[in-house]
């Protein structure tokens, strides 16, 4: 299985950080949080790994280089203008391939194994749902019997940890171009296409420098 992290966002709420460094390499407890990801990979076995970036995006392809120090092998994704998620896959998608393929957010930290991931995929989608933090109360997605769901009103909900299992059949009718990943998500919802799992180990979207430091807070405890 190969893997695609997503690199290309300029981490604006974490400023004065990112003027100078993009997200993806900005230092959590002295290592650079996509070196998180990139080890993590490793130890699952899934040694191919694409990476998009845009904003400052020659500084990860320099710190990261071809990954062999990190056990994986790095094909970068070059955006030139801003593509979203969705825009950023889908333009990725030749360097991907044709079988099912992890995404991973770059700015969140997990001690998810992605090795407990699925072997195959069913449908177009498995995503790894979590508790909501308080950033996010209204959560994102509905989970019933291992199936991801549109929410409902009134029913409870989790939010999206930026994990998932994706087929590139999601992409099928999509063009080049910008747009975002969550409507065909939902899209394959409507259609029974999304499994899903609710992680309940440690994980922080690390968007804010408060979230920053919940991370090194969890690390140090870790030890």
């Amino acid at each position: 299985m190969k893997a695609m992290i997503l690199a290309a966002g300029k981490g604006e709420r974490l400023r004065p950080l990112t003027l100078h460094t993009p997200k993806p390499l900005v230092p959590v407890a002295g290592v650079p949080l996509i070196e998180y990801h990139l080890r993590a990979l490793a130890a699952a076995g899934i040694c191919e790994v694409v990476i998009n970036h845009a904003w400052l995006g020659q500084q990860i392809e320099d710190h990261l280089g071809d990954g062999a120090r990190f056990g994986v092998q790095i094909r970068y994704s070059a955006e030139h203008e801003p593509l979203e998620t969705g825009g950023g896959i889908f333009r990725a998608l030749p360097l991907l391939g044709d079988e099912p393929f992890l995404l991973v957010n770059g700015d969140i930290w997990t001690d998810y194994r992605f090795d407990n991931l699925p072997c195959s995929l069913h449908g177009l989608a498995h995503l790894v749902l979590v508790d909501n933090p308080a950033h996010h109360l209204q959560g994102d997605f509905a989970l019933q019997d291992g199936q991801v769901l549109n929410p409902s009103a009134g029913q409870p909900s989790l939010t999206y940890s930026g994990l998932a299992l994706l087929s590139p059949r999601l992409f099928a009718g999509c063009t080049d171009g910008a747009f975002k990943l969550a409507p065909l998500l939902r899209q394959a919802m409507a259609a029974g296409q999304v499994s899903g799992e609710r992680y309940g180990g440690r994980w922080v979207d690390v968007g804010t420098h408060e979230r920053l430091a919940e991370v090194e807070q969890l690390l140090a405890e870790r030890g």
